[in-house]
């Protein structure tokens, strides 16, 4: 469960990793954008409102300045037009006075710097004058007349002459007109006769300020020293020598402040509501990826799971086992990993019923988990094999400690289908860090201890040992070279031969293959059979040496040639077939063919043995009961199926004596054997006392090392042509 809720936080972190943050983010850079542009739309509005209203401020400044201008051009123009009227009032300045009356004053500054004033009724001669100081520098004439004009002077080419300018010291503001008596035709105003410049003037602040204000909507507006702090909503001004001495300023409109304050409660509300929107969707969100992380994990450990004993699977079993992996360090507790293999697992299922299989399956799961602590984890790898992960490993007593209490557990009784069956285990162990660090490597390694224990005889534990390599080493020999020999026509076979209760005449020969490897030598089967089993190369393999021993076979006329059949082979669906297809590619005799069979071929599924056998004999095929006597229903097979011939089991000759029990059983079978009219066969025969011992019980046929090892079928030939050539030598 631990794992299962640490799955789920996993996954419910990456799915908020994956959608919400980023969508919480988005969301956020969303808002920060919106806020963001609302102020800067309203600072905006601000700046385009005071920029507007400085144009607008300027643009009436301009006005009274052209107005100034205006009066000063006609001021001069009806001068010219006076004095060529009235040549003889040319100097009098008394006539003049009512023109200037629009303005606050005028004055004319001679070359050597005197002055006239023909006006100033606001006091401000000295200050404005003050202001043009430097007016040689300032004023420049872009052509210089040196007589008078020859155009008719009139207010508006006076006018373009003009140079007009908004001027202050600072304390006043003047709209401030400027020309040259030259420029302005000096030749008809005699007062202007060599006077250097004509300056005009009015006051702009006071009332008129007021009423500009009044006009454009400036409030507040003023005439201020420039300060330090000038805010860019002011209008600076400058005295006569390019200076900026003072500013005019108002309280600016300001929309955007406006704006703000009306639209910024509803942007405020509605940022607020999507807030709480954001807020139910990502708490909706929140319990829905949680659900979907809590789907999921059940979903993933469902598929981790064996469905049958809800044990790890072999997935999650890989899984869990690199995460262990990963976390073993020298110097640091280990890990075992455990294989177990049901002993007759396979008995009780075809005895029983799969039903009792699936129900023996749980029990073994529960018994051993009732032993295992928390953090170790056991799983079903498939059919009646087990794995444990046993973690915290502090010495290899520990894994062995378990490995007994486990066999313990599983050799005593288990109640299934109303009945109590007795099993055992095979187990194989390697360790982590000694034996290997990665996943398959340990896997292996245990499962070549597992493969161990089981040859030694079952019901035992066995760990890895370096010398089991060599094992290893075979099955992977096995997986990828036997196929390409079998494909390749690399394997031999070698013939034992059969002989005569007397030794003197070969009567059969038995098919035994042979694997020539190109690294290793010969492979004898044993080696290579049981692997080949397991890697379900069996079948092929068992194809070629009934193809060859048929062709080879047809080499000794006389003789009959056994074959051994696997319980693998025998099964599958196409063996009769097989059997039939050989004969006829090969032409062999199928009544000098005979098949040998061990009591593994017929247990399980009787009733299809049966009926293959009855098929095979029909070809003609003869059929041997091989190892007979180590099986525990051998004379049900001999009631019941048609067996031509019985092979007494090496074993039996091993440890026989005269008197002993082993001569008692070899007794009992060779008159069973000759009262059922079968052909009986002795295997291992080594010693003559054996010989003398089953040729006076009436053994029909021997075989054994002390009349031939197994020889390549050169050798046969010879043997055969030896035996032909004999009794005619008698003759």
């Amino acid at each position: 469960m631990s794992l299962l809720s640490s799955g789920l936080a996993r996954s419910h972190g990456a799915l908020l990793s994956r959608l919400l943050w980023p969508t919480a983010l988005l969301f956020v850079v969303t808002i920060l954008t919106v806020v963001m542009t609302f102020l800067w739309t309203s600072r905006h509005a601000n700046e385009v409102a005071a920029a507007t209203q400085r144009a607008r401020l300027a643009s009436a400044l301009n006005q009274r300045l052209e107005s100034l201008r205006d009066d000063l051009a006609s001021f001069i123009a009806e001068g010219i037009a006076g004095s060529r009227a009235h040549p003889h009032e040319a100097g009098s300045m008394s006539s003049r006075g009512p023109s200037l009356r629009r303005l606050d004053g005028a004055l004319v500054l001679s070359a050597a710097g005197s002055r006239e004033i023909l006006r100033d009724e606001s006091g401000s001669s000295e200050r404005v004058r003050a202001l043009f100081a430097d007016v040689r520098a300032l004023r420049r004439s872009e052509a210089d007349d040196a007589g008078d004009r020859d155009v008719p002077v009139t207010a508006e080419v006076v006018r373009q002459s003009m140079a007009p300018q908004i001027l202050s010291d600072g304390t006043r503001l003047y709209a401030v007109v400027s020309a040259r008596g030259r420029d302005v035709g000096s030749t008809f105003v005699p007062f202007l006769a060599g006077r250097e410049l004509l300056i005009a003037w009015k006051r702009l602040d006071g009332p008129i300020l007021a009423r500009i204000a009044e006009i454009h909507g400036l409030a507040a507006l003023t005439l201020a020293p420039v300060s330090k702090d000038a805010t860019s909503t002011g209008l600076s001004l400058e005295n006569g020598r390019g200076e900026t001495v003072a500013e005019i300023t108002w309280l600016p409109d300001r929309p955007g402040d406006l704006m703000q304050q009306r639209i910024l409660p509803i942007v405020g509300v509605g940022l607020g509501f999507s807030a709480l929107m954001f807020g139910a969707v990502a708490l909706h969100f929140h319990r829905t990826t949680k659900n979907l992380a809590e789907t999921d994990a059940i979903a993933k450990d469902l598929l981790g799971r064996d469905p049958l004993s809800g044990l790890a699977n072999r997935m999650l079993f890989n899984e869990r086992l690199d995460r262990e992996l990963a976390n073993v360090r020298d110097g640091a507790p280990g890990l075992a990993v455990v294989f177990i293999d049901l002993d007759r697992f396979k008995d009780v299922n075809d005895s029983y019923g799969h039903q009792a299989g699936d129900d023996l399956i749980q029990l073994v799961a529960r018994r051993i988990l009732d032993i295992l602590p928390d953090r170790d984890t056991l799983a079903r790898l498939g059919g009646d094999e087990f794995a444990i992960i046993q973690t915290q490993l502090a010495s290899f007593e520990q894994a062995e400690a378990l490995c007994r209490r486990i066999l313990d557990l599983l050799t005593r009784p288990f109640a299934v289908a109303h009945t109590q069956v007795t099993i055992g285990a095979s187990i194989g162990v390697a360790l982590a860090p000694e034996h290997a660090r990665s996943r398959e490597s340990l896997m292996k390694l245990a499962d070549t201890a597992l493969y161990q224990a089981k040859s030694e005889g079952r019901n035992r534990v066995s760990f890895f040992q370096t010398h089991m390599d060599e094992t290893l080493r075979m099955r992977k020999v096995v997986e990828d070279d036997l196929r390409k020999a079998i494909t390749g026509d690399q394997l031999i076979l070698h013939y034992q031969p059969l002989f005569s209760s007397d030794g003197e005449k070969i009567v059969g020969l038995e098919a035994l293959v042979r694997w020539p490897h190109p690294e290793r030598g010969l492979i004898s089967p044993s080696e290579f059979i049981a692997i080949a089993e397991e890697r379900g190369l069996v079948i092929p393999l068992g194809e070629w040496v009934l193809r060859r021993a048929c062709e080879d076979g047809k080499r000794w006329p006389n003789l009959r040639v056994a074959v051994n059949v696997s319980a693998i082979q025998f099964r599958h669906r196409g063996f009769v077939e097989s059997v039939t297809r050989a004969l006829e590619e090969t032409g062999f005799d199928a009544s000098r063919l005979e098949l040998e069979l061990t009591e593994g071929v017929v247990v399980g599924d009787e009733d299809a043995a049966e009926a293959a056998m009855i098929e095979l004999r029909a070809l003609g095929v003869h059929l041997a009961l091989d190892d007979f006597g180590t099986g525990y229903s051998s004379l049900i097979y001999l009631r019941r199926f048609a067996f031509d011939k019985i092979k007494i089991d090496r074993s039996f000759l091993e440890s026989m004596e005269a008197t002993g029990e082993s001569a008692i059983l070899v007794h009992s079978i060779v008159h069973l054997g000759r009262a059922l009219g079968l052909v009986v066969t002795a295997e291992g025969v080594e010693t003559k006392e054996q010989h003398r011992f089953l040729q006076a019980l009436g053994c029909h046929q021997l075989q054994g090392y002390l009349f031939s090892r197994p020889v390549p079928r050169e050798e046969i030939d010879r043997m055969v042509a030896a035996q032909v050539s004999a009794p005619a030598s008698a003759a």
